[in-house]
């Protein structure tokens, strides 16, 4: 991403499956671009300008990447939820499938067992020709009440079925897209190790953080449950960020947000990790409603984001290699703004 912090040298959630896994192949082509770099490809820089340039450059195709990839497991969550929600509903219905057919059975078995005892051979045997009559209708009506709740339950089985299938093929696909994903993110935390080899060359041991907690922060606290997520992220200002991580001492762009905001309500408003989605189940403010907990996006994509904490301030995991810190709101193009709860 571009110009994430304040450094003092350069920088200071089910769709339909065929719009998924465009998404998903959208995913893998991305990882190719971004896996492309190498330290090979790029030369160590004697100027430390420079060098964070490159590293910016390389993060700023890298991250949309990341972030696609914590969307992909949002939606593989989501939909392994709605199957099981699926299967809980088809359960009860299996089993009067197989009580119904219990009973249906049970009705043979009477019927050919134990010879003369047993309830057919009483009717058939019966030297009373009314008797056998009646008997054999009534035998014949428990029958087809037996055989119509069979098949009342059996259609209503039939149609969740045809509901889950869809799912259940989708989470199987969805399965295996993580799996491939999951190879992908070694590569990816390969590349990331590359970068930050990229800083050491510059500063040795670890790059200069500079001034991480410029201002107060958060600027207001107001008692507010917004207040209360602004400062619960700013008392993560210093922690290290980590592709993935949502807390409590490792965080991402999206994994601070989605942490400081369940902390501050415990658990009542459970952010999705992935920006998109935050910025899709968040209220639309303006920049003259922003207040303390509202959440800022970044660059056209939604790539990046981070947690307003007033008078144009943010709190933000920028990238590998860096912390959590504070960062003038308009230091990246903002795309959007949001409020949640």
């Amino acid at each position: 991403m571009e110009l994430h912090t304040m450094r003092p040298s350069s920088r200071s959630r089910l769709r339909s499956a065929r719009a998924f896994f465009g998404t998903v192949g959208a995913v893998c082509a991305g990882l190719v671009v971004a896996l492309g770099f190498s330290t090979a490809a790029h030369a160590v820089p004697a100027d430390p300008a420079a060098i964070e340039a490159q590293i910016d450059a390389a993060w700023n195709q890298l991250e949309p990447v990341l972030e696609q990839h914590n969307g992909v497991k949002v939606q593989l969550a989501d939909n392994k939820a709605k199957a099981d929600k699926l299967a809980e509903q088809i359960r009860p219905l299996q089993l009067q499938v197989d009580v119904a057919m219990s009973r249906i059975s049970s009705i043979s078995t009477r019927a050919y067992k134990n010879g003369n005892a047993s309830p057919l051979n009483a009717i058939l045997t019966s030297n009373e020709p009314t008797n056998l009559a009646d008997q054999l209708a009534l035998l014949d009506a428990m029958a087809r009440n037996e055989q119509a709740q069979i098949a009342d339950v059996t259609r209503a089985k039939a149609e969740y079925d045809a509901q889950k299938k869809p799912l259940d093929e989708l989470v199987a696909k969805l399965a295996a897209q993580e799996a491939q994903l999951a190879a992908d993110e070694k590569r990816l935390q390969d590349q990331i190790t590359q970068f930050n080899k990229l800083r050491q060359d510059a500063y040795g041991t670890s790059a200069p953080l500079g001034n991480t907690r410029p201002a107060p922060c958060p600027a207001t606290y107001d008692g507010s449950i917004g207040s209360k997520a602004a400062q619960i992220a700013c008392g993560k200002i210093g922690r290290p960020y980590v592709f993935g991580a949502e807390g409590p001492s490792v965080f991402d762009c999206s994994g601070i947000t989605k942490w400081a905001w369940a902390q501050a309500t415990g658990g009542k408003v459970n952010l999705y990790h992935y920006t998109v989605t935050q910025f899709q189940n968040t209220k639309r403010v303006t920049r003259d409603q922003l207040r303390p907990g509202d959440l800022v996006f970044f660059f056209s994509d939604m790539h990046h984001m981070g947690m307003y904490v007033g008078d144009g301030w943010v709190v933000h995991a920028p990238q590998s290699g860096d912390v959590v810190r504070m960062v003038r709101m308009d230091v990246m193009p903002v795309s959007g703004l949001g409020r949640p709860g």
